[in-house]
Formats: structure tokens, C-alpha cells, sequence
């Protein structure tokens, strides 16, 4: 989209030399209009906004203003009931909206456009569905970290093994786990919230690049849209897409977080693992294998930090090198960032739908964290405790406890006391009081630890950011 005088015919829009009018492959390469359409609402939005403005002062008369008002009202209509006639010789949202609007109400439709361009005009319409966006994010996010609230909860004293290197490291809760993720996405939702603040400033009236010689007010523009301010340069209204990177990028790091979440449930509703079981709604069958039960939500969620990502990657590509103001390069902004969005969105709903019929398997986590030698760093910190030996010591000595039982075919608590005696003549059978996963995760009592208690109190903490 880029701002250029307007005629009746779509053949000769540009008049002039470009009377003829571009062919076939022209204007398949120019138009917009198959995904801009989207941008229907929000184009609406804003013309209204800057008509009403236009007549406040003076510019188009009121019986102007209220026939363009009245004729868009209309448009929005149609194609909310599926009626408008979408046509692609006419490129893009804006001028489909605008041809409409003439065939509608005739002559005033021309006065529209008085004061501003189709350069701010896309910028607007493009930010103001991006801050819609963002305000689908983060009403999404907030519903999720409740679902994750919810199973820390239920769970917040269930003992699972923890893991490093996907190796079985100390024991933890499930709750404690859980947990994690809702300071990911907690982080998630700052990020959203951040980037709708920034970019809550209007572009409309900055015209083509710098600004209109028309008394416009883009103060009244700009708070009948519901931005904060008008943008202070009119260079960089029309050009920038920060927020569109932005936003992507807020989504980028929140798919990683979702794909995170979705291979470690792949893993854990594994036979190998059996930790949660998905219901139905979140899984589905083989076709020769009737046996399976195939994670294909969460693998599915799993992959769309490939298309977010990739979105990304393409729009900071088209924008590197672009000098100021607009250029029609600019055109490749929006299908990245609808398709970035839908598919965020899509996973958000997933995963909150995921967790929320998630039942975690308490007997099967705990027998796992109970294995692997989880409780060996607990040994080693009752070692430094109980003996005083210095950590390095320590650590030496229980991982030869750990290769004794190894050797044994036994885990830490099964060892005698005499055999680890053998080992350092000080140990005492109040030794066997930390090899427990129970004693483990209840000793964790530092700030952020995984003791049930400092879980709850951490539960509780985000109940009342949510609240």
C-alpha cells in the first residue's frame, strides 16, 4: 500500500501515464486486498475517527461527516454479513472501503481522504490491529496461568523427579514444576503488555511523511481510537513496524516457552514415563496401531514456534534496510504477523485446554524421583552439615556411595549403614532421615525452592497478580 491519487476507473486509478493500467502480473504483485481485508474493522475505525475530526474543524462540512459516517456503517456491514464485493483491480482495504463508500453516498466519500494518506492510514489500521492483538495475548496468557495455577495446586507437595541434561538431578514437585512455566509465561504476558503500552501512539494524520498543511487535531484522532498520543514525527509514523517486530518477537519467546511445555508432556505421556495421561480431546488414535494414544496437541503446538519464528525472521528481513519514509516493500508486513498471530493463539488455547484436562500420575512421579540417585546432593549437603566436611569432600564421598550402590543394584536408601560406613567411619544413621524424596523437597526452603510451602506461597502470590 503507498499514497497515490485516486480516479473513479480502476484501469486508469493512476491517471496519467499509467492511464493503461498495470497487467495481469502487476497487479497480482501490487494488490493487498486477499489478506489485507483483514484490516476491515480497524480501516473503518479510523475513517470514522478522521471524519468526525475533518467536520470538528471545519474542514468537511457535518452533513458530509454524518453521510461518510453513515455510508461506512454500511460498508462494515456488508462485510461482516459476507455481501461486500472485495475486488482486486482496486489493490487494498483502503481504496475497496473507500469505492464502496462513493457508490454509497457519491460525492462526499471523496472528501475522506482530505488530510491524511494511505500511508498513515495502513499504519494505523495496522497497529490498531496489532494492539488488538496484543490484547488477545494477553487474555489468552492469563487464562493459561491459571490453568497452570490450577494442576501447581492440586499438586503442589506431589514429588517428581527433577531433571538436568534430561537426567534424573533432585527431587522437585509437581507443583514446583508447574510453577515454572507460569513464570514463563508471566514473563510472556509483561512482554505483551509492554509492547502495547510502546506502541500506543496514533500515526493517523502524519499523511503521506510529513504531515498536511489541513488544521487537522491528530490529539482528537488519536484519543477517539484510543491511543495514548499522536506519534511526535511524522517520518517515523508512516515507517515504523516496531511494534509489529515487537509483537512478534513477544510471541516468539512465548511459542518457545509453549513448545518447551509440549515436548516435556509428549515425554512425560509417554509408556516410558506414564506421568500424565492427555484426555481425549487432546489426543488421538493410530490408524493400524489401536494400542496408541499419540500426543498430536502438544506436538502440534510443539511445532508452531517454526511458523512464529520464521514470521519473524522474514519481517526484520523486509525492514533491515529500508530508507525512510514508506516503501512498498512495506507491503510484505502483515501476512507474517496474521499468520504469526493465529497460530499463537490457536497454541495458547490448546495448551490452556491441555493442562486444564491434564491428570499428572502421583504414584508413577514419585517412584520415578525416588530412582536415579536422586537424593545423592542431599547426602553430600548432610555430609557438610552433619560432619563438617568440606563440599568437595563431600561430594567425593557420596559419589562413591553412589558406585557402591550402583554396584549393589540398589539405590542410596537400600545401602546399609555399615556399607556406608565403609565409605567415611562418620556417618551416622541419621543420615537415612535425608535420602527420602519427602525430607528432600520439604528441605528446599529457600526463596523460590520446591518445598510445598514455598510452592503455595508462590501459588498465592500469582492469584493475586491475576486478581
Amino acid at each position: 500500500m503507498t499514497d497515490r491519487p485516486q480516479q473513479d476507473s480502476a484501469n486508469s486509478m493512476w491517471g496519467g501515464r499509467f492511464a493503461a493500467g498495470p497487467d495481469a502480473i502487476m497487479e497480482a504483485i501490487n494488490a493487498s486486498i486477499g489478506f489485507d481485508r483483514r484490516l476491515y474493522a480497524q480501516d473503518i475505525r479510523g475513517s470514522r475517527a478522521h471524519a468526525a475530526m475533518l467536520a470538528a474543524q471545519g474542514i468537511i462540512s457535518t452533513s458530509d461527516a454524518e453521510a461518510i459516517r453513515e455510508g461506512l456503517l454500511t460498508v462494515l456491514s456488508e462485510i461482516e454479513a459476507g455481501k461486500f464485493p472485495f475486488r482486486t483491480e482496486l489493490e487494498d482495504i483502503h481504496m475497496n472501503v473507500e469505492a464502496r463508500l462513493k457508490e454509497i453516498i457519491g460525492e462526499p466519500a471523496g472528501r475522506l481522504h482530505t488530510g491524511r494518506s494511505r500511508n498513515d492510514q495502513v499504519a494505523t489500521d495496522f497497529r490498531l490491529w496489532v494492539r488488538d492483538q496484543c490484547d488477545a495475548a494477553i487474555q489468552a496468557l492469563r487464562a493459561l496461568i491459571r490453568a497452570a495455577l490450577s494442576q501447581a495446586e492440586a499438586g503442589a507437595d506431589w514429588v517428581m523427579p527433577g531433571f538436568t541434561h534430561l537426567q534424573t538431578a533432585q527431587p522437585v514437585t509437581w507443583g514446583h514444576h508447574m510453577m515454572a512455566y507460569v513464570e514463563m509465561f508471566g514473563r510472556d504476558l509483561s512482554r505483551f503488555q509492554d509492547a502495547r503500552r510502546r506502541m500506543n501512539e496514533s500515526p493517523l494524520g502524519a499523511a503521506a511523511l510529513a504531515g498536511t498543511g489541513y488544521p487537522i487535531d491528530r490529539h482528537a484522532t488519536a484519543a477517539a481510537l484510543d491511543f495514548d498520543a499522536p506519534m511526535a514525527n511524522s517520518l517515523d509514523a508512516v515507517s515504523d513496524r516496531d511494534f509489529a517486530l515487537e509483537f512478534l518477537s513477544a510471541s516468539s519467546i512465548c511459542a518457545v516457552h509453549l513448545s518447551r511445555l509440549a515436548e516435556e508432556l509428549v515425554i512425560w505421556s509417554s509408556a516410558q514415563f506414564r506421568f500424565v495421561s492427555m484426555s481425549d480431546k487432546w489426543s488421538t488414535g493410530s490408524s493400524i496401531m489401536p494400542q496408541k494414544r499419540n500426543p498430536d496437541a502438544a506436538e502440534l503446538i510443539r511445532a508452531k514456534i517454526g511458523r512464529i519464528l520464521g514470521a519473524t525472521v522474514a519481517l526484520f528481513t523486509v525492514m533491515k534496510g529500508l530508507p525512510l519514509a514508506y516503501s512498498k516493500d512495506m507491503q510484505e508486513d502483515k501476512e507474517q504477523v496474521f499468520d504469526a498471530a493465529d497460530s499463537l493463539m490457536l497454541a495458547l488455547a490448546a495448551m490452556t485446554g491441555m493442562l486444564s484436562d491434564l491428570s499428572a500420575n502421583r504414584e508413577k512421579m514419585e517412584a520415578a524421583a525416588a530412582s536415579g540417585f536422586s537424593t545423592a546432593t542431599d547426602l553430600a549437603d548432610w555430609l557438610v552439615r552433619e560432619l563438617g566436611l568440606p563440599f568437595r569432600d563431600a561430594h567425593h564421598v557420596t559419589g562413591s556411595l553412589v558406585a557402591l550402590a550402583e554396584q549393589r543394584g540398589c539405590d542410596l536408601p537400600d545401602l546399609t549403614l555399615a556399607d556406608m560406613q565403609g565409605v567415611h567411619a562418620g556417618i551416622t544413621d541419621k543420615v537415612f532421615g535425608v535420602l527420602g524424596v519427602h525430607n528432600s523437597v520439604a528441605s528446599r526452603q529457600s526463596y523460590g525452592g520446591t518445598a510445598p510451602g514455598r510452592v503455595r506461597a508462590q501459588i498465592a502470590r500469582w492469584k493475586e497478580i491475576l486478581a
